[in-house]
């Protein structure tokens, strides 16, 4: 039976993979006519891709226009669209103009999930479109997302899950399907950079933006910066931190966060870890 080796060379079995995008597809079809969720990372963009498959224009794909999406990522998402040819959408979204969510607090991806989908809800009620589905995988259920919380709230439906798919056979479904993003870092909304406990404003993460967009202009790949105040830590893929870990490199960072209003730059010793931020919680 033929295998395909993912990213992180765990074999996947192709016939297996096959019969989940069938399952997907069919499950989608089944809806009618839906509203995808859309940032433009792996698995939205995965699940935006599959709906226009399985109904073409009947599915649209709306992106939130929000302070707290890079710039580069909505060009990405919009380039995504327009290549694979399904709708797509903007729709602005208002969670910082909602205390709950300025505040920061271990729930803040709750109220910008709320907000989120409130709105697709909206949405769909005025043009008759009854579901609204979203990109989180069987791997995203083990860890710390209380925006699943929100999706429940709002009956947002879930597709990948329910086909059973986790993060790796979306990238080998997405790499299979001829999809630029099936190697895409993890990327996730630039409020996820400040510390839960300090506020988040539109300010603070246009900072981070600047700071990311000037990063990738380096040529890393996976990194984060995040915020603590006066201070930036700087968490930077481990195969590429040799490269940062110069006088050089050392130099140019500085020349970088100075201006941007930090005191202090540093270079975190242990690399980039998706959701670092959590490990307060479990503590």
């Amino acid at each position: 039976m033929a295998t395909l080796v993912t990213l992180d060379t765990r074999p996947l079995d192709r016939v297996v993979l096959e019969q989940k995008q069938d399952d997907l597809l069919n499950r989608l079809r089944s809806l009618g006519e839906v509203i995808v969720a859309y940032s433009g990372g792996t698995d939205s963009a995965y699940l935006a891709w599959a709906a226009h498959q399985a109904l073409g224009p009947r599915a649209v794909a709306i992106t939130a226009d929000s302070a707290s999406i890079p710039e580069s990522h909505k060009r990405d998402a919009e380039e995504f669209a327009r290549r694979f040819g399904f709708r797509h959408e903007y729709v602005e979204t208002a969670e910082f103009e909602n205390p709950l969510y300025v505040a920061n607090n271990p729930d803040r991806c709750f109220h910008c999930k709320d907000e989120l989908f409130s709105t697709l809800e909206k949405i769909g009620a005025a043009r008759g479109v009854k579901h609204i589905v979203y990109g989180v995988n069987v791997d995203d259920l083990g860890d710390y997302r209380p925006g699943q919380q929100a999706a429940k709230r709002h009956q947002v439906l879930s597709p990948l899950v329910d086909a059973g798919l986790t993060k790796a056979e979306i990238r080998e479904l997405s790499r299979l399907a001829g999809l630029p993003t099936w190697d895409r870092p993890a990327s996730a909304c630039l409020s996820s950079r400040i510390p839960y406990g300090t506020p988040v404003t539109p300010k603070t993460v246009k900072t981070v933006e600047q700071g990311e967009e000037a990063i990738r202009a380096l040529g890393f790949r996976q990194f984060r910066v995040r915020f603590h105040g006066e201070l930036v830590r700087l968490e930077i893929a481990r195969e590429e931190m040799p490269r940062a870990m110069t006088m050089e490199m050392a130099q140019t960072l500085t020349d970088i966060f100075k201006p941007l209003g930090f005191h202090y730059v540093t270079l975190d010793l242990e690399g980039y870890r998706q959701g670092s931020l959590n490990s307060v919680l479990r503590k």
